[in-house]
């Protein structure tokens, strides 16, 4: 066999075990979607400070506690039992931005965590929508290795309590 047959025959199986451990890790992505209603979402915590430069800039630290009674999402296995986020807003009028952490705890107790951005839009006197992007920064136990996205959109009212969203999470477990 001349060089040029070795070089083809060593770059075509080079391009199979390629395409073949691409393959394999697409498999192992998970999807999960976690739908929040008002009704298991609540404001646990919040402060509310005036900037004072112009009428309605208002920068905030808050809690929301959430839970899943009823059909909770399995995450790698395990049922989603509750979610804290914890947020600092900027907002004039409840429209802004946003910075978000999570710690999604499971029915054993492992956690993992997560950072999003979010942009909020007012809808009206008190409420916004609105729609987050980030990533997944770790875990425990069995959650060791996670890593993924996170999007998600919903509505809020803070003066009244409410708070709803829907998160869509694409994960994978790192070796």
């Amino acid at each position: 066999m001349n060089r040029y047959n070795i070089l083809n025959i060593a770059a075509i199986t080079a391009l199979g075990l390629a395409l073949s451990l691409s393959n394999a890790v697409a498999q192992e992505k998970q999807h999960v979607l976690i739908k929040a209603p008002a009704e298991n979402s609540k404001y646990t915590q919040q402060q509310v400070v005036d900037v004072g430069d112009i009428p309605g800039h208002q920068v905030r630290v808050f809690e929301i506690h959430r839970t899943f009674p009823t059909n909770p999402p399995m995450i790698n296995g395990l049922k989603l039992t509750e979610a804290w986020t914890r947020g600092i807003s900027d907002y004039i009028d409840n429209t802004g931005t946003s910075n978000n952490y999570t710690v999604y705890i499971l029915e054993n107790g492992d956690k993992f965590f997560t950072r999003v951005g979010l942009v909020a839009q007012s809808v009206g006197p008190g409420k916004f929508t609105n729609s987050t992007a980030g990533t997944i920064t770790g875990g425990t136990g069995k959650m060791l290795g996670i890593r993924g996205i996170v999007r998600s959109s919903g509505t809020a009212e803070p003066k009244a309590g409410v708070n709803e969203n829907q998160t869509d999470i694409e994960y994978w477990m790192e070796k």
